[in-house]
């Protein structure tokens, strides 16, 4: 407006900028709140009224016009700036709702589990989500720490309604099946009821203690990195590879289970395809395995931080499908053993 003013008093009454006056207002009702705009209006209506006098438009209707121009578009700035701050709030409200549903549904892992270090990276491909398809969870029991990473075909409410129901299954199943076999296979029924036709979750189920090393059931997913003490990195495959969850009924076995040495200092690295599947500009896929040397940090959630800002930057800045990735790190001996969870 005062640019408005300016350039009026120095082209002359002549120049016709006075209905220029309401962009005040106008940018007012775009960005700020109705008080705002409508001090900006009052603002702006003194000063129409001012340059008004000034080039004498009042002796016609040249004046009034612009007064009317300005008082519309500051009434309708007005409007548009409460219907834009009850919409902002109603939103604020939709987004804390959904972030406390998200928690109930993914919970953040905790740091100690048993005889493990964890740390979790999860990113969603779907804007202002915090989960997606992908899912994970830690469950620390007598057994040992038994924990699950998957990953849903699709995307949108239905994978995320999907991955509910797994980890749903899991967590009871966690607690309350002797054998790992048996983990899975309440998982794979649980699935079967809820997909149809071609749908499917791939999943990694697996069973961590300290005599035994590591445990693991394979549904169709990506195996695991192993990154030992000394630096070697591994990817255990098991002999054969089950079909995914959801598509097990047209198999007559499930997953056999396969272990992996997993001992002090080790890390294992439970992932999602869309680590390894992101691309970069060249259209090269995410070398996992020539990145493992970001794990070697101290801090297991520095570690991981790192190795999420570097796929990101693979991925020039933003992955296009969601990524989750579980840290497991054996404590040293000498750490302690317990089988009770740290909270956050």
């Amino acid at each position: 407006m005062l640019i408005v003013a300016v350039v009026d008093v120095s082209a002359g009454s002549g120049a016709g900028f006075l209905p220029l006056v309401a962009l005040g207002p106008a940018f007012a009702g775009l960005v700020g709140g109705w008080r705002r705009t409508a001090v900006i209006g009052v603002l702006a209506l003194a000063l129409c009224t001012a340059l008004g006098l000034y080039d004498e438009a009042f002796h016609g209707r040249r004046g009034y016009t612009a007064l009317a121009s300005v008082a519309g578009v500051t009434a309708a700035g007005w409007v548009a700036a409460v219907m834009r701050q009850r919409r902002e709030r109603e939103f604020a409200n939709m987004r804390s709702i959904a972030e406390v549903a998200q928690r109930v549904l993914l919970r953040p892992v905790p740091r100690r589990a048993g005889h493990l270090h964890t740390a979790l990276s999860y990113t969603s491909a779907v804007a202002e989500a915090r989960i997606g398809g992908d899912l994970y969870e830690v469950v620390a029991t007598p057994t040992g720490v038994r924990v699950i990473v998957g990953d849903v075909q699709g995307k949108g409410l239905a994978a995320v309604e999907t991955a509910a129901v797994v980890v749903g299954a899991f967590r009871e199943a966690a607690y309350e099946e002797p054998e790992l076999t048996g983990v899975g296979a309440r998982v794979e029924r649980a699935a079967d009821r809820v997909l149809q036709g071609e749908k499917f979750v791939t999943a990694l189920i697996a069973e961590l203690s300290p005599g035994r090393g590591a445990v693991f059931l394979n549904y169709g997913h990506p195996p695991p990195m192993a990154v030992r003490a000394d630096g070697t990195v591994r990817f255990p495959e098991p002999d054969q590879y089950a079909l995914p969850l959801g598509l097990g009924i047209h198999a007559a076995d499930g997953p056999k289970p396969f272990r992996v040495d997993f001992g002090p200092g080790d890390q294992l690295l439970l992932y999602t395809d869309g680590v390894t599947e992101a691309r970069n500009q060249e259209r090269a896929f995410y070398p996992l395995a020539e990145r493992a040397h970001l794990l070697r940090d101290a801090d297991p959630e520095l570690a991981l931080n790192a190795l999420h800002d570097d796929l990101t930057e693979h991925a020039g800045g933003q992955l296009h499908d969601d990524a989750a990735m579980l840290l497991l790190r054996h404590r040293e001996e000498g750490t302690g053993s317990g089988s009770r969870p740290e909270a956050r």
